[in-house]
């Protein structure tokens, strides 16, 4: 058993979990949350990125430009600052559905890393995604969709701080130009499984990166099968 100097079980300190928030995809967020509450044989504080909130904090002040399909591109990046750079801290967009317990996921953590993800080769070829938004194509696509972060690296706390997540380019912050490649550990692909794109018998999350059918209505590429899963998931 692993115990803090006060005498705490260190296993059941409650592991932090924020979840991309927009207000117009609400139904998301409730999905996601289900999916990996219901999953867990940990204790978990999950917490919504809401843009509004973060506003009102002072701490998110940048304006929203065109190339940002949601509320929380860049606010993804106010995460370790909202944990005082401390510990670990679990990163996630709202359109993931979660088939497997996130305990595992916290496992994975390396200290050695400044972040962990799935290092994808996202190259999608359509020029909208969900709601019509525009399909961006740029280097490391997806990888910052789902982040295993650790807050207290060099890395995050020289180069993550508010005035960087305000300030830098979406290049900087989404590219993970912040940390260096050495510091950037690699997650199973199981984790991040981009529904209609990618291939994978046992998918632990998936990330419905194009859409939600019953949120965004018909889309391309899609999975059948996904989609029964997420809608399965919303009526139970």
């Amino acid at each position: 058993m692993a115990v803090k100097a006060d005498g705490v079980d260190a296993s059941m300190e409650k592991k932090k979990v924020f979840i991309g928030y927009d207000r117009s995809e609400h139904l998301a967020y409730v999905v996601c949350r289900k999916s990996m509450l219901s999953r867990a044989s940990i204790p978990l504080e999950i917490i919504p990125l809401r843009q509004e909130a973060l506003r009102a904090a002072g701490l998110y002040w940048r304006f929203r430009g065109p190339k940002q399909s949601n509320e929380f591109t860049y606010s993804r990046f106010l995460v370790p600052a909202l944990c005082g750079y401390q510990g670990a801290a679990l990163f996630v967009d709202s359109d993931f559905l979660f088939l497997a317990d996130v305990a595992e996921l916290f496992a994975l953590r390396d200290p050695f890393y400044s972040v962990q993800c799935v290092h994808h080769d996202h190259r999608p070829p359509e020029q909208e995604k969900m709601g019509g938004a525009v399909q961006m194509r740029y280097e490391r696509k997806n990888w910052t969709s789902l982040m295993l972060l650790n807050c207290s690296h060099p890395d995050v706390t020289n180069r993550l701080s508010v005035d960087d997540v305000n300030a830098q380019s979406g290049a900087y912050l989404l590219q993970m130009q912040w940390t260096i490649d050495e510091f950037i550990g690699k997650l199973p692909e199981q984790w991040n499984v981009l529904s209609g794109y990618t291939s994978c018998d046992n998918p632990k999350a998936i990330h419905f990166t194009s859409g939600i059918k019953m949120i965004h209505g018909e889309r391309f590429p899609y999975n059948e099968q996904h989609d029964k899963l997420w809608e399965k998931e919303y009526a139970a």
